[in-house]
């Protein structure tokens, strides 16, 4: 081996500028890669790492009734552990804006933090539960508003009697007149209930218990109705929630009872994670074939070169094996200088992994070292870079005795035959015909690139396209209107309901008027959140079907596509609900979307009619109200500006709430609110940015692999130009072979991978959009479609300016006496 060592030292001594280029590439390419999958393996695993260390809550239950008997729900035999939070205990909090809903659900006991919930502290500590001036807040909280350990804030309490009259779930509140309480924020926490929420700008602020357990009348209300709900933990999990279920009507004596069911929000948080996760490893698998066509060309050009030198040292009496480890020894040195780089570079990464979703719920953010991956990317790299320098390096020792030629190409018979220009033809046979040793050009990488750029390209901008679609259409989601009243809570409305209505329906503006009640019936031990059909504008809301028809009758019902999954039925079953009125047998007309509210999503609950609700829910129990929430939801014309028709409704509607209540009108406000979009389209942007850096590294593989084809071409196949410039070819003759070349290997990506990539991206979509779930409409990404072929050609050409002002520069004398 002292040969090899000898030519190493001489080529690295030459050649350390290409070998430190060399290895940088391997270091973006191996760092990118290791990058890219150690984050999607930490994401994916984000969630349930967090709920190992976090003892986190099965079931948030919900009665929103006041004196609710908790201690009757802690002795179920299910029950691990119980936590309540004050659901009607409103509280100021200075350093926030006034429309700011950060400021958490006071914890109504010492539970929380210890026996449920025990959050992950990033920061700081966790609060004594015995103090009412400490709290802690989520991460989120201290980037928006700039607040973090140690940091001082005053909460405003308000007097009992005031507590008792504020309107419940209002934003705007009047000025507190209780006690102050100077706290200091003493921790950052994070767990599966006090993370973060993806769309949420501004985090979270909770309280310690301490603050209840002070100032109880402050939070309740001077007659104590305020309204306690709770976060449960299961002994066995989501198992028990069946029978815990069970158990809580039987102590309750109520069958009405909300919940959310918080292990299956885990679920789907996990199907977020795993599609973000497979998002990031074809970014990944992008990169890698980046790496293998760019990276891999360029080993197997400097061992190729080497080769080719060491044929002298051959003539001396050094081995074949020996020359082709001599040739391969320097690329193989890189690759594993450019591998322990891109290592350290992905460890430095890892401090801004994970992205998306997953960076919520991040117990351990920070920087961490996935051995796993980069040992595995690691030891694969160098595997690469020496099976590629030393099949090179073989290849070109032994180019000498191949004479076998390659298999001509069609197209460019055909176009020989039909008297095409010899630059058409011969720059046709440059781009199809891979040629034999000397002459070889890496024609199939050249044309799998420009398939697979042009193929990610137009899928990446058509699922992109199908995320733009559905941020630009609520009704996507089922949002067939623009604006909601809050009308009532509890079986009690707050105003003259009617009136209310007729108002709105007058509005020339408001084309939809729906009255919508809102309660909670059980079918199978599941809850299901109903909303009403109930027409009071000019048109009838049309729910967005997925499936089958809207409720006409008493006895019809429609339901969200989730909770059909769960209760395992569709369009033609009959479901029995069970209502405060008794239980109902109701068919199934349809599948759609429903309104989000407090505690369910829009791919959860159901529509009924007004008459069908009113079958269900007994308006004279004394143990349930009539409704839970009334709302009024708004439809509005085509084109109308939904602020503009909400400052006017407000402007009309204040009055005649004033006259029939007795209020002054000031103090009316939040009549009429805008909705908030879908919860999950969130979610949809979190991952809209990875198909545009897919594109990228994909477009970056079609330039490289078309650049590195046109340079070959020429310097390889030098003697044949010669020949047919010695013949009578021009020098511009010389350059439109190379942008014929150019050219056909872009029209060859265009023409396969356009339809291919269009495909590709509705596949994606529609699966995203099963998936989420949301309606379906065939994304087309027309301003992609429309600049990709300009924009392919005259990339292509501008890759071949300059192998073809090397063509037409050549020495015919000095190529031929050499040849």
């Amino acid at each position: 081996m002292t040969a090899v060592r000898a030519w190493l030292r001489l080529d690295t001594r030459r050649r350390w500028r290409s070998l430190l280029v060399m290895a940088l590439l391997v270091a973006l390419a191996a760092g990118t890669v290791m990058t890219a999958l150690s984050g999607a393996r930490r994401g994916t695993t984000a969630i349930d790492r967090l709920v190992e260390r976090t003892l986190p809550a099965t079931i948030a239950v919900l009665p929103n009734q006041a004196g609710f008997d908790w201690d009757a729900v802690r002795a179920l035999p299910e029950v691990a552990g119980l936590t309540t939070f004050v659901l009607t205990g409103a509280y100021v909090v200075d350093e926030l804006p006034q429309d700011s809903y950060a400021a958490g659900f006071p914890p109504g006991d010492d539970e929380v933090f210890r026996t449920i919930e025990r959050p992950v502290v990033l920061d700081g500590r966790l609060p004594d539960p015995a103090r009412a001036d400490e709290v802690v807040v989520s991460r989120r909280f201290e980037e928006t508003y700039g607040l973090g350990v140690g940091d001082a804030i005053t909460l405003r309490l308000f007097s009992p009697e005031t507590q008792d009259s504020l309107p419940f779930a209002s934003t705007v509140l009047p000025e507190p007149d209780g006690p102050v309480v100077d706290a200091t924020i003493v921790g950052i926490i994070r767990s599966p209930w006090f993370s973060d929420v993806v769309g949420d700008s501004q985090g979270g602020l909770s309280p310690s218990p301490g603050l209840f357990a002070q100032y109880r009348d402050n939070l309740l209300g001077a007659s104590g109705q305020g309204e306690l709900n709770a976060l449960v933990r299961l002994r066995g999990g989501e198992a028990d929630v069946a029978s815990f279920k069970a158990g809580l009507q039987e102590v309750s004596g109520r069958s009405d009872i909300d919940f959310m069911d918080l292990a299956e929000d885990g679920r789907h948080l996990n199907d977020v994670l795993r599609f973000e996760a497979d998002a990031l490893q074809a970014f990944a698998l992008a990169a890698g074939a980046a790496a293998i066509f760019l990276v891999g060309q360029a080993v197997a050009r400097y061992a190729a070169s080497a080769a080719a030198e060491l044929q002298v040292a051959r003539a001396l009496g050094m081995t074949v094996g020996q020359s082709t480890v001599a040739a391969a020894a320097g690329p193989v040195g890189a690759a594993v200088a450019g591998t322990l780089l891109g290592a350290a570079g992905a460890v430095v990464a890892s401090r801004w992994f994970p992205v998306g979703t997953a960076a919520l719920f991040e117990p351990d953010p920070g920087f961490d070292v996935d051995p796993l991956v980069i040992g595995g990317i690691g030891a694969a790299t160098v595997l690469l870079a020496a099976a590629g320098a030393g099949i090179a390096a073989r290849l070109a020792l032994r180019s000498a005795r191949t004479t076998r030629r390659g298999r001509p190409s069609a197209l460019a018979a055909a176009a020989r035959r039909a008297g095409a220009p010899v630059p058409v033809v011969v720059g046709a046979r440059f781009a199809l015909e891979p040629g034999r040793g000397r002459q070889a050009v890496p024609v199939r990488p050249a044309l799998v690139g420009a398939v697979v750029g042009v193929l990610g390209v137009i899928a990446a901008f058509t699922f992109s396209d199908g995320v733009e679609d559905a941020a630009d259409h609520p009704e996507r989601f089922g949002q067939v209107y623009q604006l909601a009243s809050f009308v009532g809570d509890a079986g009690e409305d707050f105003g003259p309901v009617d009136q209310v209505l007729s108002v709105f329906a007058d509005d020339p503006q408001v084309r939809v008027v729906n009255d919508t009640r809102v309660a909670v019936a059980v079918a199978e031990s599941r809850p299901v959140t109903l909303f009403t059909l109930d027409q009071a504008g000019r048109e009838p809301l049309r729910p967005v079907l997925v499936e089958g028809r809207a409720p006409e009758q008493p006895g019809e019902l429609v339901l969200a596509p989730g909770s059909a999954d769960a209760l395992d039925v569709g369009v033609g079953d009959v479901v029995t609900m069970s209502g405060t009125a008794g239980d109902r047998d109701l068919t199934v007309t349809g599948l759609a979307f429903v309104p989000e509210g407090p505690h369910n999503n829009y791919v959860t609950g159901g529509w009924v009619t007004g008459d069908g609700f009113d079958t269900l829910f007994d308006p004279a129990s004394t143990v349930s109200p009539a409704f839970k929430y009334h709302l009024v939801l708004l439809g509005l014309e085509p084109g109308a500006d939904p602020m503009a028709v909400m400052q006017r409704l407000e402007e009309t509607v204040v009055p005649v709430i004033a006259a029939a209540t007795g209020e002054p009108p000031e103090s009316i406000t939040e009549v009429v609110l805008p909705v908030e979009p879908p919860s999950r389209l969130a979610e949809l942007r979190q991952v809209r940015t990875l198909p545009v850096f897919l594109a990228g590294f994909l477009a970056v593989l079609a330039l490289g692999a078309v650049g590195h084809a046109l340079a070959t071409a020429v310097r390889r196949r030098r003697h044949e130009v010669a020949v047919l410039r010695a013949l009578g070819m021009t020098r511009w003759q010389s350059r439109w072979v190379v942008v014929t070349q150019a050219s056909l290997l872009a029209l060859i990506g265009l023409a396969i991978g356009v339809p291919l990539g269009l495909a590709l991206g509705r596949t994606v979509w529609r699966y995203v959009a099963e998936t989420t779930p949301l309606l379906y409409v065939a994304p087309l990404a027309a301003l992609a479609l429309l600049l990709v072929v300009p924009l392919a050609l005259v990339a292509a050409n501008l890759l071949a300016a300059w192998p073809s002002h090397r063509a037409a520069a050549l020495r015919v004398g000095s190529v031929l006496r050499a040849e």
